[in-house]
């Protein structure tokens, strides 16, 4: 689970909060995700309050040892790349914690099962403590969020602390946090729990309990001062009040009042709670607490009593019984822009009972036990994969390069219509394209010496233009446009000398992973085999859109052996500078080596755009139905023509490239498909992309990459670890909107 744990009384304090470090270490060993967001000071009887017209401002806690006040604030956190734990203080109440815990912080992590406000450092029962808690308060404010919450207070009887006492009470409350996320009662919105920090306290009784009412019955709960004594701070009046209010009798009375100036201090009079406690019948939660029982009230969220749950014992379900043991377990992890997409997609694909996200396989219970793997791929264990075909889903197949190797790419399509002809889904949506392989530019006469088309091309009259691609490279890195032999000797020349200033007085795009993405300083490493692609001109220009080239990024996902899907919403991404011909801006006595291509024209990959990407991404069926070129139903005419040509293109690379596409029953992938639409709104297949780049997408069209990762596991996930859920896969398809373009059996289902 991911918990957020709030509280009232701020930071570890052995004076005032000695039990929020021991809890939140408790949760943490059981295998829990923990983020930890509190009030930087004393904040208790305060309720659901919060500061109107205050500025929130955070500062960052380390804890330190248990038992100890050896932990360190810090006025801003630690690097991403530090491993040590790290708290977040806000200068505001319980429920402002609540608040921005749920929507402001952690969200580069999975998305919050439960929240828990406490342990209180005393007992939150009768309704005199409760209407005032800001324990209570907290996880009010959560639910009223419709988030789960827990309230958990510690009652005590000694103030000194034992470390087993509270090490039982923090093992007793993390059995009844796991047993209510498994067992939450939909009456309940929340509950509030008092735990006992006393010996043996996992074997005392565990009752349902409602919340007693009771009254102030002797006079004012405020007492008069001298001048001088409001100057205590907040943590040190509150210790006298708990020292003063455990043991105070019923009796005690405040002194009368005068019309005269006086200074007051709040000093509640505790007697009148033992007082009604002692005088009520058994069933509340003060009775349970002087019982030695831990108390479970539920609560609606306006302090009412949840009426519909049955009173009596509550018997706590072992960790390892059935009704606890989810269906499967889930390692997740991506970067932060994705992360909470692919969680509130198992969230709306599988009840929360019936998954549990682990950090590690090292957390799995068990072999037997069904995984999904959603990680980066080369975090995955393929190994787990293999051995557990049956059990074990992972969002990558392990060999694939037969599609998102531009090179071999060329090779799967080649061979396909080599063998099949009469192929037209496919032919005639791949531009022209000449595959070459060179160490070193000395050697580029070899290389191109059956590179008819390239030497025809360079022979006609009239300059062709081409694509240069890196078959290895990704994100852009490496294109370059060339027209004839000379302009290609030279891009090699380039990269064998990394210092070359050939793009001087042309901005470039900003090096990725510190590498330049155009001209000198391309990942040499990488540049041994090459594509040379057709350039694609005329491009259908869009004047809603300042005439400016764009590709589309189609989003495919492939299911075992083999479903192939096309996600329906796809994305139209520009590039920043309004479209020219290659070479149209050079003087008839220059060459195309003294004005150097300008990429912010010709390349539409956003991984080049420097800055904002503003109007760069755009739904593609957001885009005009009206052109100038083409009928208003182009875009339907398009997807449908790309459809059949994805549904081919996979075909061609499981059934040809086995070797190099190895497809598994147990196992997904989402590809992010490019196609360039020309004048005559063809599509043409640019290149195919593993682990594409969601951040394109930006914030704006961020429900896109949502809804593709609902389908994603809706129809990718869901009936592998749902074998019930297989009879809805064509249903769910339409609902998703995932476009079933290819439905082979190739002998490993």
């Amino acid at each position: 689970m991911h918990l957020l744990v709030i509280n009232d009384d701020g930071p570890p304090s052995i004076q005032s909060s000695p039990y929020i470090h021991a809890f939140v270490h408790t949760l943490q060993k059981a295998g829990h995700q923990v983020s930890v967001i509190l009030p930087h000071q004393q904040r208790s009887w305060i309720g659901k309050a919060h500061f109107v017209g205050q500025v929130t401002k955070p500062t960052y806690f380390r804890p330190g040892t248990l038992y100890k006040d050896d932990g360190t604030t810090h006025p801003r956190p630690l690097s991403s790349e530090e491993d040590e734990e790290e708290w977040i203080l806000v200068n505001g109440t319980p429920a402002t914690c609540a608040q921005l815990g749920l929507h402001h912080f952690f969200q580069d992590k999975p998305p919050i099962d439960l929240v828990v406000s406490g342990p209180n450092y005393g007992r939150n029962s009768t309704s005199l403590f409760g209407l005032s808690s800001g324990t209570i308060g907290g996880a009010m404010e959560a639910a009223v969020c419709r988030k789960r919450a827990i309230a958990l207070s510690f009652a005590f009887f000694s103030r000194d602390h034992d470390p087993e006492l509270i090490a039982g009470a923090c093992r007793l409350s993390v059995k009844l946090v796991e047993h209510f996320y498994h067992h939450w009662d939909e009456d309940a919105d929340l509950y509030s729990c008092n735990v006992p920090v006393v010996a043996d306290v996992e074997n005392h009784k565990v009752v349902y309990t409602h919340v007693l009412q009771n009254y102030w019955t002797s006079g004012s709960s405020f007492q008069e001062i001298e001048a001088t004594e409001d100057d205590e701070d907040p943590q040190s009046r509150e210790q006298e009040i708990r020292e003063s209010g455990e043991s105070q009798s019923a009796g005690s009375q405040g002194k009368t009042t005068r019309h005269q100036h006086r200074h007051f201090k709040w000093a509640p009079k505790f007697g009148d709670i033992q007082k009604s406690i002692d005088e009520s019948p058994p069933g509340n939660d003060g009775w349970a607490i002087h019982q030695g029982h831990t108390s479970v009230t539920p609560l609606k969220a306006n302090y009412l009593h949840a009426s519909n749950i049955a009173m009596g014992e509550l018997k706590l379900s072992p960790a390892n019984s059935r009704s606890a043991t989810p269906v499967f377990y889930a390692v997740i992890d991506a970067d932060p822009y994705v992360l909470p997409l692919i969680h509130s997609a198992l969230s709306a694909n599988f009840s929360a009972h019936s998954y549990e996200c682990i950090a590690s396989l090292e957390q799995l219970p068990s072999d037997v036990n069904r995984l999904l793997q959603i990680t980066p791929y080369e975090s995955l264990d393929f190994a787990h994969i293999l051995k557990h075909p049956t059990t074990s889903l992972a969002n990558s197949y392990i060999i694939r390069k037969a599609l998102i190797r531009k090179h071999y790419l060329h090779n799967t399509i080649t061979g396909w219509w080599s063998k099949h002809p009469d192929d037209t889904s496919l032919k005639g949506h791949v531009p022209l394209t000449v595959g070459f392989e060179v160490d070193y530019a000395e050697f580029l006469d070899e290389a191109l010496v059956e590179c008819w088309e390239l030497k025809e091309s360079w022979e006609k009259d009239e300059k062709e233009w081409w694509l240069l691609k890196p078959g290895m490279c990704d994100q852009g890195q490496g294109v370059r446009l060339f027209s004839s032999e000379e302009e290609l000797r030279v891009i090699f020349d380039e990269w064998d000398e990394p210092g070359s200033e050939v793009n001087e007085g042309v901005e470039t795009p900003p090096a990725v992973k510190g590498q330049d993405v155009i001209g000198a300083g391309t990942m040499t490493s990488q540049l041994r085999h090459f594509i040379a692609q057709r350039y694609i001109h005329p491009p259908l220009l869009l004047s809603s859109h300042g005439k400016r080239k764009f590709h589309i990024r189609s989003y495919v996902l492939a299911v075992g052996a083999l479903r192939t899907y096309v996600y329906i919403d796809m994305l139209a991404l520009f590039a920043p500078l309004p479209y020219t011909a290659p070479g149209a801006s050079f003087e008839t006595d220059s060459t195309a080596l003294d004005y150097p291509i300008d990429p912010r024209v010709h390349l539409t990959n956003t991984c080049l755009q420097d800055g904002s990407r503003e109007g760069s991404v755009a739904r593609f069926w957001d885009l005009p139905e009206d052109t100038d070129t083409l009928p208003d139903h182009w875009k339907t005419v398009v997807f449908e023509e790309i459809c059949r040509a994805t549904g081919t293109l996979f075909e061609a690379a499981a059934r040809e490239q086995m070797i190099h596409f190895q497809t598994l029953e147990n196992a997904f992938e989402v590809f992010g498909v490019d196609w360039m639409v020309d004048e005559k709104g063809v599509p043409l297949l640019l290149e195919v992309n593993a682990f594409p780049d969601f951040k394109q997408s930006g914030e704006a069209l961020k429900a896109v990459v949502q809804g593709l990762w609902n389908g994603i596991v809706g129809v990718g996930v869901k009936s592998f670890l749902n074998p019930e859920a297989e009879a809805e896969v064509g249903i769910e398809e339409e609902r998703l909107g995932m476009r079933r373009v290819l439905d082979v059996d190739l002998g490993r289902r």
